[in-house]
């Protein structure tokens, strides 16, 4: 690995931690076509990826647990199923062809572009929903009174769907999480992106495990974006409330459209060979 090689890995683990505690993604939506564009196989890269988000997502989540904002009860609870579909989502990576699995990450991609538009959509209709009740313990008896059993399969089915992502694409899965605890779960959009964050580090965990298995993961280079992450998402999750939404999303989006094109021209090039 050349020193420019080294550079890069590290300012783009920077860059996806950073992403990790803004948006409360894993950061692999970047990570993965940077790795892909550095000569390595898809599912090299997105076993990679699994690796470095894990130490990312980790330090994102020590860092709110520290200022008293995480949830444990609903991370567990999003997290135990996602340990399980991010098996099937390794399963499934590894019998792809290339160009499937970089055709269907490119897909990923593009349908972020809209994710990341719902999740404004629903945050914007969320705090206008909140804006009407005078009272807040009004709000958090409401809360209270959802029905626990919805609760319980809304949690699986966000938390098992975030744990497929990570295990097929290399991903945290919180572009999905994200908005899911909101549409289904009435959570705020800061406690979602936080909640989000703690059930990445399982389903990369368990999507790292299974990676490493089929022996897919890049250690070194993981380890290099990782800690790179960790650096990124200090900062990122300390100044959350002070960046305008309207600015991280337009970036975030136009940085998808850029990767997006990216990954289907490399489809083309592996189905053409």
């Amino acid at each position: 690995m050349t020193p420019i090689e080294l550079i890069i890995l590290a300012l783009s683990g920077i860059f996806a931690g950073v992403l990790a505690g803004f948006l409360g993604i894993g950061g692999g939506t970047v990570l993965v076509p940077l790795l892909i564009s550095l000569g390595n196989e898809s599912i090299q890269s997105i076993a990679t990826s699994s690796l470095s988000i894990v130490i990312t997502a980790s330090a994102g989540s020590i860092q709110n647990w520290r200022m008293g904002y995480l949830d444990i009860k609903n991370v567990l609870g999003m997290g135990l199923p996602a340990l399980l579909t991010a098996q099937i989502g390794v399963l499934l990576a590894n019998s792809f062809p290339e160009y499937i699995l970089l055709s269907t990450f490119g897909l990923l991609l593009v349908s972020n572009i809209y994710l990341v538009e719902l999740r404004k959509q629903v945050v914007a209709k969320k705090k206008a929903a909140e804006a009407e009740i005078e009272n807040q313990e009004i709000a958090d008896n409401t809360s209270n009174n959802v029905n626990q059993n919805k609760k319980f399969q809304h949690r699986i089915i966000t938390g098992g769907t975030g744990g497929l992502l990570a295990g097929l694409f290399g991903v945290g899965g919180g572009v999905i999480m994200v908005p899911l605890q909101i549409i289904l779960l009435n959570e705020t959009i800061k406690k979602a992106i936080q909640t989000s964050l703690g059930v990445i580090v399982i389903t990369a965990i368990s999507a790292t495990i299974g990676h490493a298995y089929s022996g897919n993961v890049l250690w070194s280079t993981g380890l290099i974006l990782g800690f790179g992450g960790l650096l990124g998402v200090q900062f990122s999750t300390r100044f959350l409330p002070k960046l305008p939404d309207k600015l991280v999303s337009l970036a975030f989006k136009s940085l998808l459209a850029i990767l997006s094109t990216y990954i289907f021209w490399r489809a083309w090039q592996s189905f053409s060979i």
